[in-house]
């Protein structure tokens, strides 16, 4: 079997197994429509939610929860990496490919130890914050390990109907999960380049460098969250923000700023928001985070490969630069291609929301459009109630979107693509007027 399929029906198979796990009595006996839902949510690490996590589901449920998300944040491809790593068996070309593809890069230099070390460093972050969180969590280990785990995947589910809202006036607690969000949304790609550089050295040559890839990573989502921590602060400072004190208000602005790129975590309900910052977050879900890491949307590299070869054209340049490294021309199709696919899933998936969704109370247009984006960037964030008052066909909808958005662009187009075509036949050349 192609290895493309193998990533389909992979996620498709873990789904079903999930499905049915949570219509069991012991994880909570859900009908199958709600257990479907929340295991395609959870394996696409999504956080859109039918039910309520906390009550609805037992513990076995709560932890079999957590693993759905833990194994969709890693990859099914990655996990069957690991394993056969363990095993010390030798993997093939396509399946180095694959993999090395699924964390942002290609021709990755021993990828059996950085897929190693992708599960034992998410374990280890994890781990970390859970023990941070415990300390204000009073000692409770289950829903420190619980949202250290949902944090770093940046998976929205939480034990608590209001998201973390019961969380607001513990700052400390919005700065742990808020950090774990951005690394988790960073990609084991820069994680790894961070971790193997050795700042303390003089040489340059022994002491490592930045990558291009890290540097648009870092430098972009540093400004991402600054510009959108100021519009949160500026937009909602008398409004949803007017409740809480100084160091709270930072907190939740710091908090809620991170989120719409890669977490359906909130503090303040998304319904509340200025029309303004719903819109803004809107636009930053559809950036996403950073390719390899748990966040979904286009992804912030593709945007600025996406910008730059945009004012490459204006400027009457033939290739794209960026720090002073040209971009290859593959990855500037690449680019296109996801935002294209990006913005055809969404208006797909708002059509048939449209249609399937006529006439029901309290879903109106902004709401859907809010969710559809919400599904396809695998963020999480929903405008009131909207996930649950969507019927059985609007719910179908989200889950495609969901999977699709989960897979990525680059892997449905392969899935797709048949065998690459030799030019054999040139056509003669004809102007069309355009614009």
């Amino acid at each position: 079997m192609k290895i493309r399929y193998l990533i389909v029906f992979g996620f498709l198979g873990l789904i079903a197994a999930g499905a049915a796990f949570f219509t069991l009595p012991v994880a909570g006996g859900l009908g199958w429509g709600d257990a479907l839902f929340t295991a395609c949510s959870a394996t696409c690490i999504t956080g859109l939610s039918v039910i309520d996590p906390g009550t609805q589901l037992t513990r076995a449920g709560q932890i079999a929860l957590m693993a759905l998300v833990e194994a969709g944040c890693v990859g099914i491809m990655t996990l069957g990496t690991f394993f056969l790593v363990c095993t010390g068996r030798r993997l093939s070309l396509a399946s180095e490919f694959s993999v090395s593809s699924a964390f942002g890069g290609s021709g990755v230099k021993g990828l059996k130890g950085l897929v190693v070390w992708v599960v034992l460093s998410m374990l280890v972050v994890e781990a970390l914050g859970a023990w941070a969180l415990s300390s204000q969590l009073e000692g409770d280990w289950y829903r420190s390990v619980f949202y250290s785990v949902m944090a770093f995947c940046n998976a929205g589910f939480s034990l608590s109907p209001e998201s973390l809202a019961p969380f607001r006036s513990q700052p400390v607690v919005l700065y742990v999960l808020g950090l774990q969000v951005v690394l988790g949304g960073f990609g084991f790609l820069v994680l790894y380049n961070l971790c193997t550089i050795r700042f303390w050295q003089r040489n340059r040559v022994t002491r490592g460098r930045l990558t291009l890839h890290s540097r648009i990573v870092l430098s972009s989502s540093l400004l991402f969250v600054v510009l959108a921590f100021v519009l949160f602060m500026a937009c909602e400072w008398r409004t949803a923000l007017a409740p809480f004190g100084w160091s709270e208000r930072l907190a939740v602005g710091f908090f809620q700023a991170v989120t719409p790129r890669t977490c359906g975590f909130t503090v303040v309900p998304v319904e509340s928001w200025h029309d303004v910052t719903r819109f803004l977050s809107g636009v930053l879900m559809f950036i996403g985070a950073a390719p390899g890491g748990a966040g979904g949307g286009i992804k912030v590299t593709t945007l600025v490969v996406t910008l730059a070869t945009l004012a490459a054209i204006y400027h009457g340049r033939k290739t794209t630069v960026l720090f002073n490294r040209t971009v290859s021309e593959e990855i500037v199709r690449e680019s296109l291609i996801i935002v294209v696919f990006y913005g055809a899933v969404v208006a797909a998936v708002m059509t048939a929301l449209l249609v399937t969704e006529s006439g029901r109370a309290g879903l109106s247009f902004e709401n859907l459009l809010y969710e559809a984006v919400s599904a396809t960037t695998t963020t999480g964030l929903s405008c009131g109630n909207t996930t649950k008052l969507l019927s059985p066909s609007g719910r179908i909808a989200i889950m495609t979107a969901m999977f699709l958005g989960r897979l990525g662009a680059l892997s449905v187009v392969l899935l797709m693509a048949g065998k690459e075509e030799p030019e054999s036949i040139r056509y003669p050349k004809e102007e069309v007027v355009v614009g």
